[in-house]
């Protein structure tokens, strides 16, 4: 497979970016962020950056459209926040009495718009002579490609069969777009075409002052994750061993330290969407995001950090075997009051020491803190960053690329021992070095082992937008779901309705998805 490794390549433009007032920015606050670019060369890579810029966005990477229909549809995620706030989004996708409007909505428009910008970007490219296609053109070309692959995995596993528009629609062309539904076995064909070109053109690093741009491994990564997702064991088994046996990723980063700001870009992030501080909230979701803000401590005073959304249940919580380090460090607990936060026994927040206090209308007992901030940052950038609008999202981890490997070894057959290797991977770097908890897994069993292989999925990846969608692909999405008390989900609601404006607009040759 031909890899490009960047620093051979003479890269040359200018960033647009908004100037900080702040003063003493780190290292972390000081990246330049992904989204806006001039182009000084008459190359590509200004369209492609804008590319970074929209899969970093609300309705697909960042708001509260990706925490409800990525998130909170599982039995250990839920709408939080307080009863009133939001509370037919509770409803639509809590209790999947879903709404053909609002969320469902914008989730679908925002990703045919990026895969609308990657088409353009392709068509144009693909008119390049030849001889003028260099190794910069071979990488831009590659990330246009896995853009358009992430967004049709996203509408593909939400709505399943959806339009295949993967050609440019010029302006006043518009009637192009009217296309029915193409299968889900030509999207997934379009998905596995368009990373293949990406596996082959992106380059496996890239200097420091590109950090977060992507990589082949997050091109294999997100091939693997595909492949899962259609339960073909093969496939995602060579796609994952790849990455773990590249040597580029490792488990190095303690897991208190991978949600932090001191743990991004760690060696074991695959695919990670860079944020950075800025002044004006009207720039928020242009350098940074509001993927902390959505989900930060609904408080009052010096904790009024965010909305409190998608908060981890009781569920979940009960879930953690004894003593597992990784419990403290997803569930962010609160109190009521002063009184309770003072009180003896009242657990304090790692790593700060803290203990939150909530809005009494609250109504989760804890919030995620996959999506906790550093009160020294909080407080040093007390404008319209104050709520995290600095912290990375995490996209795929290494961990999540290991456990991926483990369950398709076991599944293939023959590859037991492969498997339950990958598995202690996991749960030693979770130890954290102390070996009288979490015991090594030694069953030989594919049935006990598939079990223990999705228990450490649930656990280490909890919270991070995987559980729904693995319930549906293991087939076990009522019984679970109906156990833990959201009886109204049925086999249908493992797809979300058509957006009903995209309906109307089509004229009849958009159709509905069955039982809608």
């Amino acid at each position: 497979m031909k890899k490009y490794i960047i620093n051979k390549l003479c890269i040359s433009f200018v960033l647009i970016l908004t100037v900080l007032t702040y003063t003493a920015c780190n290292d972390m606050l000081d990246q330049k962020p992904q989204g806006t670019a001039t182009d000084t060369s008459g190359t590509f890579e200004s369209k492609i950056f804008g590319l970074y810029g929209k899969a970093r966005g609300w309705s697909i990477s960042s708001g509260t459209p990706v925490l409800a229909i990525q998130g909170f549809r599982s039995e250990d995620a839920e709408k939080g926040s307080s009863a009133d706030d939001g509370d037919n989004e509770a409803n639509y996708f809590d209790n999947f009495q879903y709404n053909k409007v609002g969320m469902i909505e914008g989730y679908w428009s925002a990703h045919f718009e990026l895969i609308q910008n990657a088409n353009s970007v392709i068509d144009d490219m693909k008119a390049v002579p030849v001889e003028e296609q260099n190794d910069r053109f071979v990488i831009n070309y590659a990330e246009a490609h896995f853009f358009r692959a992430f967004a049709f995995f996203n509408l593909v596993r939400a709505f399943g069969e959806v339009p295949l528009l993967n050609f440019k629609i010029n302006e006043g062309e518009e009637a192009k777009a009217n296309i029915p539904k193409s299968s889900i076995a030509d999207i997934y064909k379009q998905i596995d075409d368009d990373l293949k070109i990406a596996e082959e053109g992106l380059p496996t690093s890239w200097e420091k002052k590109f950090i977060g741009r992507l990589t082949w491994g997050a091109a294999r990564a997100l091939h693997a994750k595909t492949y899962l997702t259609r339960n073909d064991w093969p496939n995602t088994y060579a796609a994952a061993m790849d990455v773990v046996s590249s040597g580029i990723y490792n488990l190095d980063t303690p897991f208190n330290q991978i949600f932090r700001e001191s743990g991004e870009n760690s060696s074991e992030s695959v695919l990670e969407f860079q944020c950075t501080a800025v002044a004006s909230e009207s720039d928020i979701n242009k350098y940074g995001s509001q993927f902390s803000q959505a989900q930060g401590v609904r408080g009052g005073g010096e904790w009024d950090l965010g909305w409190g959304w998608h908060t981890p249940t009781e569920i979940l919580a009960n879930a953690f075997e004894p003593n597992d380090p990784r419990k403290d460090e997803t569930l962010l607990y609160f109190y009521k009051s002063q009184a309770e936060a003072d009180a003896p026994g009242a657990i304090a927040n790692k790593p700060w020491g803290e203990k939150p206090i909530a809005y009494g209308t609250v109504i989760a007992k804890y919030f995620n803190k996959k999506a906790y901030t550093d009160p020294a940052l909080r407080d040093k950038y007390a404008s319209a960053s104050r709520q995290g609008g600095w912290v990375n999202i995490r996209i795929i981890r290494f961990a999540d690329v290991v456990l991926m490997a483990a369950e398709a070894a076991n599944e293939m057959g023959g590859k037991t021992d492969e498997a339950l290797e990958l598995l202690e991977r996991i749960r030693a770097r979770a130890r954290g070095g102390d070996n009288t908890i979490l015991p090594e897994v030694t069953t030989t069993d594919q049935a006990e082992l598939r079990n223990a292989i999705r228990h450490e999925r649930r656990i280490e990846l909890a919270m991070e937008f995987d559980r729904f969608y693995d319930l549906v692909r293991w087939g076990i999405a009522k019984d679970v779901l109906h156990a833990a008390g959201k009886t109204n989900y049925e086999d249908k609601h493992a797809l979300l309705p058509i957006p009903q404006l995209e309906i109307d607009k089509s004229n009849g040759v958009l159709v509905q998805n069955p039982n809608y």
